[in-house]
């Protein structure tokens, strides 16, 4: 089982394309009012803190019938870091963590796509926080293509990923007295994506 419970598929040339996906090439704008750029991260060694951010916009490029030249930018305005507590985001967005002063901006530029077979995809791309960038893998899955009331083609993915924030700079900590540390390196990524295709 992967990382995430789903198997490891190999990832080959000739996996096989979902024919749902394959009819679906196109450019696409990420629909933020029904998509998810949220995070986890443990915290104090014993419970998760859930966040995301309100604010961001993302376009995907589908080659349904050649995954491999599939592409996807997103751009996250890190002010709209939200944790549900208005005193952590204010330190999520001072010079302890992401300096949103200095570095406004998130990204996220695709450099490769691959169909892992069914609805599994993985796709690989440069992470820039801080002014750092680095890459990371996120493994997709693909949840389906709708028509919704109002005439819009709409495809949506969920992913995850897990990377390390002090590979991106994001050194900030604080010992327990029991310990350990206060929150943890480890930082989880989770997607919920949809997108509406353009004419």
């Amino acid at each position: 089982m992967g990382i995430f419970g789903r198997k490891n598929t190999p990832a080959t040339a000739d996996a096989a394309v979902n024919p749902d996906l394959a009819a679906l090439t196109g450019d696409y704008v990420v629909d933020p009012a029904h998509t998810t750029i949220g995070f986890v991260a443990r915290h104090a060694m014993v419970t998760n803190v859930k966040g995301g951010f309100q604010d961001f916009e993302g376009t995907l490029h589908l080659d349904g019938s050649d995954p491999a030249r599939s592409r996807a930018t997103i751009d996250v305005k890190m002010d709209s870091i939200d944790t549900g507590s208005a005193d952590r985001d204010g330190h999520l967005k001072s010079a302890d963590f992401f300096k949103t002063d200095e570095h406004p901006m998130m990204t996220f530029r695709s450099t490769g796509a691959q169909a892992l077979g069914g609805d599994d995809y993985r796709i690989t791309g440069d992470l820039t926080i801080l002014g750092t960038t680095k890459p990371i893998t996120i493994d997709l899955e693909f949840n389906g293509a709708a028509k919704d009331p109002f005439g819009n083609e709409r495809v949506g993915f969920e992913g995850k990923t897990e990377l390390l924030r002090s590979e991106w700079g994001l050194t900030w900590n604080a010992a327990l007295e029991t310990g350990g540390v206060l929150v943890s390196d480890k930082i989880k990524l989770v997607f919920d994506i949809s997108a509406i295709k353009q004419a």
